[in-house]
């Protein structure tokens, strides 16, 4: 497992990782296998979209703004319940297959973290799991 960190620079923003993932498959010289991002957080997550038209993301982030807002109705204490709803919206973790030791993203994709409660300090692991021959 590697860990990777990050800042991010708004309360709720989408940062492009898709980079660093691939190098960890790259430096991994696995042929074929599954690569699992996960983050370790409970108000960020990440996901898998399109990275051609950065409005993609900025919509996103306006749908979830809109339909999930800060409200001063929810009841935990911290006064950031749509910081952890909007996460658990996201998911965690996903999981891109590897292909001739690259992951196979359509040609649109790319992953991104998901946060909603910056700036902060953030970070995300990757795992690089290698399928054996028996395992295709």
């Amino acid at each position: 497992m590697k860990t990777f960190k990050l800042s991010t620079r708004s309360r709720e923003c989408f940062s492009d990782i898709t980079r660093e993932v691939g190098d960890a498959v790259a430096s991994a010289s696995v042929d074929e296998g599954l690569v699992t991002v996960f983050v370790p957080h409970t108000t960020a997550g990440v996901t898998i979209n399109e990275n051609a038209d950065p409005d993609v993301t900025r919509d996103m982030v306006g749908f979830l703004r809109k339909n999930v807002p800060r409200s001063p109705e929810f009841r935990h204490m911290e006064g950031n319940s749509d910081a952890h709803i909007k996460a658990s919206l996201m998911g965690s973790s996903v999981q891109i297959p590897i292909s001739g030791g690259r992951m196979a993203l359509g040609t649109w994709q790319g992953i991104y973290f998901a946060e909603f409660d910056g700036p902060r300090s953030r970070s995300f692991h990757v795992t690089i799991h290698k399928c054996e021959a028996e395992d295709v």
